[in-house]
């Protein structure tokens, strides 16, 4: 199952950009709530967590800058807003609001898709560094050496098996897809690298963590996918 993208918030009182907007961006692989207003908007989002607010600046009642400046105080939800006027004044309020992004009224979706895009990645935390010594089992993998050992002793991996080490270990818990495990096998010179080698491969490396093929406790098959390393 697909896990959902960003979720996003429009607050727009134009019934007709709602709808095109959330559209759009539900095909982009989007999970989008909206709100006609700014006391909807806050409705939500006291009762639901959102990855980003596009919030229009124009809006009866309560407008678009306050209620960036309430969101802002209110928590670190990157906000880009939506206005028809693009002089550098408006934009300097609403920067001066907490938006982190301004589009000009009309544009084009994609070029909104975009700027959600880099303002998720602006606020996105860098991904942590793999462990230097990955346990598994009664085993250790050395990250640096690309070394598998048990305790001070090195266990001999051929080529390909090291080369398959490095891949799960870089990510641990992630699925290696086995299209990339084929290609993978290829560059380290197996000729004629097929999923069939690559499944040859699997078993072997297997034997040389000690995991029973039946029931494997480190490196797991994700049927229809690849295969995962789990560290123990």
């Amino acid at each position: 199952m697909t896990a959902p993208g960003p979720h996003l918030l429009i607050v727009d009182d134009d019934a007709r950009i709602r709808a095109l907007l959330q559209k759009y961006l539900i095909r982009q692989g989007f999970l989008v709530s909206v709100a006609a207003d700014a006391a909807r908007a806050r409705a939500l989002l006291g009762g639901l967590v959102f990855d980003l607010v596009i919030l229009d600046v124009m809006m009866p009642g309560e407008d678009g800058l306050s209620l960036a400046r309430a969101i802002r105080q209110m928590r670190a939800t990157p906000v880009i807003l939506l206005t028809a006027r693009g002089e550098a004044g408006q934009r300097i309020e609403g920067f001066e609001a907490g938006a982190d992004d301004y589009v000009v009224k009309p544009f084009d979706p994609r070029e909104l898709v975009l700027r959600i895009g880099a303002v998720l990645r602006r606020g996105a935390p860098e991904p942590a560094p793999p462990p230097a010594l990955l346990p598994l089992g009664g085993l250790v993998w050395d990250v640096a050496r690309a070394e598998l050992r048990r305790g001070t002793e090195s266990v001999r991996l051929t080529q390909t098996e090291a080369a398959l080490m490095r891949a799960f270990a870089a990510a641990p818990g992630r699925c290696v897809p086995r299209a990339e495990l084929v290609a993978l096998l290829g560059s380290a010179g197996g000729a004629g690298a097929s999923e069939r080698a690559v499944d040859v491969q699997i078993t072997r490396l297997r034997r040389k963590l000690g995991d029973d093929p039946r029931a494997p406790r480190l490196l797991h098959t994700v049927r229809g996918e690849g295969y995962r390393l789990d560290p123990a």
